[in-house]
């Protein structure tokens, strides 16, 4: 196979992302993906493009860079294409205490250059008609967005003029005397580079491991609700204020939290649920049922609404709650940009930009130490 200067491992959004960018630099890139392009977490996603979820800190930081590169890439690859919405979120409080932690939240997010207003409970409905009218009050955040992932994922990878092997599956990374990777082994022959990427999504564990690196990332659970088609009836992207604790647990056990929102095909989606049960392929009726119970919570006109189907997926979760972005110093030639969890869609320009730098020996725009891979040595 040919030559290339970088060969990613995954063609997901965040793999996708590392390709755009180091293309964009200069460099001959190759794709490898298992599956198809968007195959894996990021076609069983909604597309979220959040500021809202993250309290300051260096995931909010690439979170917002991220925001910045999304709009970017709206303008130069056609946001039309990929249904790049600048809906903007609306964060929901169902009790008096809840709405004051929720705004102590926002308080530290607009320290850290986060915009975000606080709506009064009787100002809620001006943003969204049809919310529940016991609500306690919210918070708008104007940067939030959303996208097709899919779609996403195929235009940016177009528009970076890169090769892609599909169906085709990683199963060796070849060392030289020095520990220095020298290629790529798959199933279909070997494709000499001296720079990987593993983007490889909720399996980047074991493209690690080929490497004798550790990385601690395994699948988590979660399941959307798609209704019937339906007249416009919610503006935002709008989800509970719960919903950025279960993002943050560990926890194995099931968690729901209402997070709802329409799309330009009048569908609406309904997330969303977490819960580590490996790669248990099952669809559970209790999830999809909360699902549908936290919705009609947030949305009592949904109650009426049919649910046409559902779909499950599998996030990268980390430990520690934060993506793996860097070299990885045991394993010379070795990035890894992994480990998103469901911030993946949101957080993958941030991180294409970053590894592309690294891989053209310039300083990254974010600072990666907090992602470094060799973090995760501490905890064996």
């Amino acid at each position: 196979m040919t030559a290339a200067d970088v060969v990613v491992v995954g063609a997901g959004m965040t793999g996708v992302a590392c390709a755009y960018y180091a293309a964009r630099a200069g460099l001959t890139v190759t794709v490898v993906d298992r599956g198809g392009v968007a195959s894996g977490t990021t076609g069983a996603g909604e597309g979220n493009i959040l500021v809202s979820d993250k309290p300051p800190g260096p995931e909010l930081d690439l979170a917002r860079r991220s925001a910045e590169l999304w709009r970017e890439l709206g303008d130069a690859v056609g946001g039309a294409r990929f249904e790049l919405e600048h809906k903007g979120g609306l964060v929901v409080a169902a009790s008096p205490a809840e709405d004051a932690a929720l705004r102590a939240f926002a308080a530290g997010q607009r320290a850290a250059g986060v915009e975000a207003y606080e709506v009064a409970a009787d100002e809620l409905s001006d943003h969204e008609p049809h919310l529940a009218t016991d609500l306690a009050g919210g918070v708008h955040y104007p940067q939030d967005m959303q996208v097709q992932p899919m779609l996403a994922a195929a235009h940016l990878l177009r528009a970076a003029g890169v090769t892609v092997l599909t169906g085709t599956r990683v199963v060796g990374l070849p060392r030289d005397a020095a520990g220095a990777i020298r290629g790529v082994q798959t199933d279909r022959g070997l494709l000499p580079t001296r720079a990987v990427v593993n983007a490889a999504g909720v399996w980047a564990a074991e493209v690690a491991a080929l490497a004798g690196a550790h990385l601690p990332i395994l699948p988590r659970r979660g399941f959307v609700l798609v209704t019937e088609p339906l007249p416009a009836l919610i503006r935002h992207k709008v989800y509970a204020a719960d919903y950025v604790a279960n993002v943050g647990r560990s926890s194995t056990d099931l968690q729901v939290s209402p997070v709802v929102e329409g799309t330009r095909a009048g569908t609406v989606l309904i997330g969303s649920t977490r819960e580590r049960v490996g790669f248990d392929p099952a669809f559970s009726l209790p999830a999809l049922r909360g699902l549908a119970a936290g919705a009609v919570r947030l949305f009592p006109v949904l109650g009426a609404v049919s649910a046409i189907r559902a779909y499950r997926g599998f996030r990268p979760y980390s430990p520690d709650h934060l993506p793996t972005i860097g070299a990885d110093p045991r394993a010379p030639g070795l990035h890894h940009a992994a480990g998103h969890e469901g911030a993946g869609i949101g957080l993958a320009p941030a991180t294409g930009e970053a590894v592309a730098a690294l891989l053209t020996g310039r300083p990254p725009r974010t600072d990666l130490r907090p992602f470094a891979p060799e973090r995760h040595d501490v905890h064996l």
